[in-house]
């Protein structure tokens, strides 16, 4: 159903067919208009941007805080799956500040580059001085935590951790700051020279909590708020991490935190080392851009450390340090010409595209975009996937401190236009219309309001449409006073049953068709035309295969399917002849044998009903039957010889029965002691089935009969 407005009035259209559920106005405009709904009476509500601040990009640096990143702030409401797409540019600002705080491994196998880094400091402000006229420089150092296994803990050994031979050496540390930020030459000179080799034992040294703490401690180390911030470590040596501080006991974790007194790192000996993951975090949170320069020997552990860590370079040392400054530069050059743009705090059921436009491009991306020029342009993609409450999230280029904030929400509602009538007619005079749809007054429920529920709660109605799993007509239809009235499917069949629980579309296929083609689909399940079978209908009807030597199919022990035998459990195809895993017949019908052969044992007074339908039987004086011999003793103790055939079915026997039994011929022989002699005496005994107890009666007899010991003995053979 739609609407159009006339003047005045407004008509109400049926735009849902009969069975279908009102979600079928969701969809495609092209889906839509291909149904006959007007373009004019589609509404769909298009994305929106606003722009909400977007100061001027700076050209130079002049004392104020510069804009390097436009625009700084957007307003975006979107529709949920619909994606939109605005552009940002990026400029960076000639003369901009640096800071470099030059972080250095001051463990013995350093001690020559200590010498040459004393010297450094006016190549070193000569060459950032090329960049900016707003340069500044600080310094710090490092070895390791001063507890074993890292470090000798003799108290003599911290206070002096060098070789014998070094004069100049001092006490054992974990990270020292040494000089803040500052743009005099002289000042870093002399703090650097002061500055002396200390040591340790390991060769991995602690370089990932000395930049952690030079990465938290912000207003110690002196780093501006408008300023490059680069963060120099040089090393002959790799780095402990994460975990490391369990061989020393230390189990307390990184908290990221400033832990500085005294320009000593203090909680070296109580916390561990930090993850790669938590510094990386740290120095993106900050704005600051490592770079490694770094000995041979350890180049490529710091390129693997490096890929972890965005916005950072890593260069190769001289032994002692001398090339230091041009490797500085370089690296500088390299993070300057690229620029990668990133994002924090995404919602969830958010995705952004990062597209960069510029001359050397990196590829789109969902996390970043990266370009190599010093102005570029990204268009980034934004998309909700879902409905959500107003959100936002930041964007900005790694290392730059400028952000742009995108305020993020949803529009998940049509504005329609409504006719303002309280009891409007498509409704049945119950309800009014929305959007097209029924909204029902009080008292009354349904498609369009026909449905007076009466003593009855909408509740009550709803229960009785729910299936045994508890969903409302199985999710396939509408509840409507109490009845389920089921939606159509895709290809415009209905669903249907009592709660829409069938359709006529699921059944299995045979050469990619429905039934094979020779049946219907009925609530998934197929049913064959006259001639088919199976359970895609994919088999011809025919019993050749299943039937036997005797015309029977399957012998009666299973069912012919496909012209092959499904045999009941236990019976082995082809055609269902014999069990494997059934019970032994010669032991299941050994009560039938006696009763019907001899009138005797468990059966005796009900043989007829228990067995002249599963056992047809003939007395014999010599077997005929080709099958197994069975031979069972019945329940006076004789043997009993018969052999058994299996008839057609699952319990029916013709049996041959051997007309004689077992008998037992039994010779007692019995001992009585008198005093002055010994006599032996032998009865004989033939046929007597319960010899047992006549021999004990026998014993009791005679023992009763002589006042002598009396020992009787008793042997058995068999007679037919």
């Amino acid at each position: 159903m739609f609407q159009s407005k006339v003047g005045q009035w407004y008509v109400v259209k049926n735009f849902t067919k009969p069975g279908e559920q009102e979600a079928v106005r969701c969809d495609t405009q092209a889906k839509l208009l291909e149904r006959g709904c007007k373009a004019e009476e589609i509404l769909s509500p298009p994305n929106s941007d606003t722009v909400t601040k977007n100061d001027r990009l700076s050209s130079t640096f002049d004392q104020q805080e510069p804009v390097q990143l436009a625009p700084q702030e957007i307003r975006l409401e979107l529709r949920p799956g619909l994606p939109t797409t605005f552009p940002i540019h990026f400029k960076r600002v000639q003369g901009y500040p640096v800071d470099l705080y030059y972080l250095m491994d001051l463990s013995n196998s350093m001690k020559d580059d200590l010498q040459n880094v004393k010297g450094l400091g006016k190549d070193l402000f000569a060459a950032l001085k090329k960049i900016t006229q707003h340069a500044q420089i600080g310094f710090g150092a490092f070895v390791d935590k001063t507890v074993l296994p890292y470090t000798n803990t003799n108290k003599d050994k911290l206070q002096r951790p060098c070789d014998a031979a070094d004069k100049q050496c001092q006490a054992a540390f974990g990270y020292r700051h040494v000089l803040s930020m500052t743009p005099r030459e002289e000042e870093f000179k002399t703090k650097v020279t002061e500055q002396f080799i200390s040591g340790n034992l390991d060769s991995p040294e602690g370089s990932l909590d000395a930049m952690m703490q030079a990465s938290v401690c912000g207003d110690k180390i002196g780093w501006r708020n408008s300023s490059t911030r680069l963060l120099v470590l040089t090393t002959d040596a790799g780095f402990h991490m994460a975990g490391d501080g369990k061989l020393a006991g230390i189990l307390e974790p990184n908290d990221e935190h400033c832990h500085m007194e005294n320009n000593l790192y203090v909680k070296s000996s109580e916390m561990d080392y930090p993850s790669v993951g938590q510094l990386a975090s740290q120095l993106d949170k900050n704005n600051i851009q490592p770079i490694f320069a770094v000995t041979k020997n350890v180049v490529n552990v710091y390129r693997q450390l490096s890929q972890m860590i965005p916005k950072s370079e890593v260069g190769e040392l001289s032994s002692d340090s001398r090339n230091v400054v041009r490797l500085i530069e370089d690296a500088y050059n390299k993070l300057s010409s690229k620029v990668t743009v990133t994002h924090d705090n995404l919602p969830e059921n958010v995705r952004v595209v990062y597209t960069p436009r510029c001359e050397h491009a990196g590829p789109p991306g969902e996390n970043r975009g990266v370009c190599d020029q010093v102005r570029i342009s990204f268009d980034v993609t934004v998309t909700a996937d879902t409905c959500m409450k107003t959100t936002s999230f930041t964007i900005s280029p790694l290392g730059i401190k400028d952000t742009l904030t995108v305020t993020l929400s949803t529009n998940c509602e049509c504005q329609c236009m409504d006719p303002q009538v309280a009891n409007h007619t498509h409704c049945k005079g119950k309800g009014r219309v929305h959007c097209g749809i029924c909204s029902c007054s009080q008292g009354f429920v349904g498609q369009f309001c026909e449905c007076s529920i009466g003593d009855k709660d909408e509740g009550t109605l709803r229960e009785a449409c729910k299936d045994e799993n508890g969903v409302e007509c199985g999710g396939r239809g509408d509840c409507v006073c109490g009845r389920c009235e089921c939606h159509t499917t895709e290809s415009g069949n209905y669903y249907h049953g009592a709660f829409c629980q069938c359709d006529d579309e699921q059944c299995e296929k045979f050469q990619n068709k429905l039934c094979g083609g020779k049946g219907k689909c009925n609530c998934g399940t197929c049913e064959c035309n006259t001639g088919y079978e199976g359970s895609a209908c994919q088999c011809t009807v025919s019993q050749e295969a299943c039937r036997t030597i005797n015309n029977t199919v399957c012998y009666g022990r299973g069912n012919c399917k496909c012209n092959r035998c499904e045999c009941d459990e236990g019976y082995q195809p082809p055609r269902c002849q014999k069990c494997l895993g059934c019970q032994n017949p010669c032991l299941t019908k050994l009560n039938c044998i006696e009763c019907l052969g001899f009138d005797q044992g468990p059966f005796k007074k009900n043989c007829t009903e228990a067995c002249s339908k599963s056992v047809f039987h003939q007395m014999v004086d010599q077997f005929t039957l080709s099958s197994k011999q069975c031979e069972q003793k019945d329940s006076e103790g004789c043997w009993v010889k018969f052999k058994l055939d299996q008839l057609v079915g699952k319990d029916n026997y013709w049996a041959e029965i051997l007309k004689s039994r077992g008998m037992v011929e039994i010779i007692l022989t019995y001992i009585y002691i008198r005093p002055v002699a010994v006599h032996t005496c032998s009865v004989r005994y033939t046929a007597v089935p319960k010899w047992h107890s006549m021999l004990r009666k026998l014993k009791k007899e005679r023992k009763t009969s002589f006042d002598a010991e009396l020992e009787i003995r008793a042997s058995s053979t068999w007679t037919y």
